[in-house]
């Protein structure tokens, strides 16, 4: 199994649209980076309009690598979804395509054993993205902006907080939030290996899982009670962004944080619970599946 991953890993790195992914995150963050080394003040100050008056702030310390970072990851990973869809959604069908999954089948290989190693691969290049995103958006950012205390804008209610974490109780939350954006872009890759089985090409299942994170998505976002009720718990986009809870910090009844604190992390577990769960669910169906279809090519 372990040269099957190792062949499998290497035809990724043969593929065109793997560098490309990675292109595209190393475009993204350096524009951002860009953009605040040029005017970062006026984003600053949008932000604080409301607090200027009870807030005092050192705008030229609060734009710091970590600040880059969170911002960075805040847009970038609704678009990462689609770059793993890239590989994992060409995982069976590439093979179809070329022709190659029938010749593959008649080697020493169940069929149990090459979805398995198609998912690992994938899992992998998951990591991987993930690893670069971390490189480019958090430690060169650190390099070009320094570090300083990083503040998080959020909106609470119908109420606006920033939150104030310390320098030296940053860098493990960062470390915690790529691991669980890991576990949430596997769900990507499970779903779009999933699709791929039922197609001979891999724009199709590329597409249909870009579509599904896309409808999922607005459906997650829409405040209807019926919806949040009945719907929401159920679709694996609600727990995409569940990473920021890593940055919610936990703070003492007069409102002063707690150092190493996160302020619901029975939410974090129960989401990781069940992005693991749509994981295996959505491995088990694609192994049975699998298992079943004629390969006709």
């Amino acid at each position: 199994m372990l040269r099957l991953l190792q062949i499998e890993l290497y035809k990724i790195s043969k593929r065109p649209r793997t560098y490309i992914a990675f292109a595209a995150i190393s475009a993204i963050v350096f524009i951002f980076q860009f953009a605040f080394k040029a005017d970062g003040e006026s984003y600053m100050n949008l932000m604080l309009q409301n607090v200027q008056d009870s807030f005092s702030l050192d705008k030229t310390k609060a734009i710091n690598g970590y600040f880059m970072c969170y911002i960075i990851l805040n847009t970038l990973l609704v678009q990462v979804p689609i770059l793993v869809a890239l590989i994992a959604g060409d995982a069976i069908s590439g093979e179809a395509n070329m022709g190659t999954l029938r010749l593959i089948l008649t080697k020493p290989v169940s069929r149990t054993e090459l979805i398995l190693v198609k998912f690992l691969a994938s899992f992998i290049f998951t990591v991987m993205l993930l690893v670069w995103m971390a490189i480019m958006a958090l430690f060169v950012s650190m390099f070009i902006f320094g570090v300083d205390d990083m503040l998080i804008f959020r909106v609470k209610g119908e109420e606006s907080q920033i939150l104030q974490i310390t320098k030296d109780d940053v860098m493990w939350r960062y470390f915690a939030a790529f691991g669980y954006a890991a576990v949430a872009l596997t769900v990507i890759a499970a779903l779009a290996m999933l699709l791929s089985i039922f197609a001979e090409n891999s724009i199709g299942p590329i597409i249909a899982t870009v579509c599904i994170v896309i409808v999922c998505t607005v459906v997650s976002n829409i405040n209807v009670p019926i919806v949040e009720r009945n719907v929401k718990p159920w679709l694996f986009t609600s727990y995409l962004v569940g990473w920021k809870g890593f940055f919610y910090i936990g703070t003492t009844e007069d409102g002063e944080p707690i150092k190493g604190s996160l302020e619901n992390w029975p939410a974090i577990r129960n989401s990781l619970y069940i992005l693991i769960g749509h994981i295996i669910l959505l491995l088990g169906i694609s192994v049975f599946l699998f298992r079943k279809k004629d390969i006709l090519s």
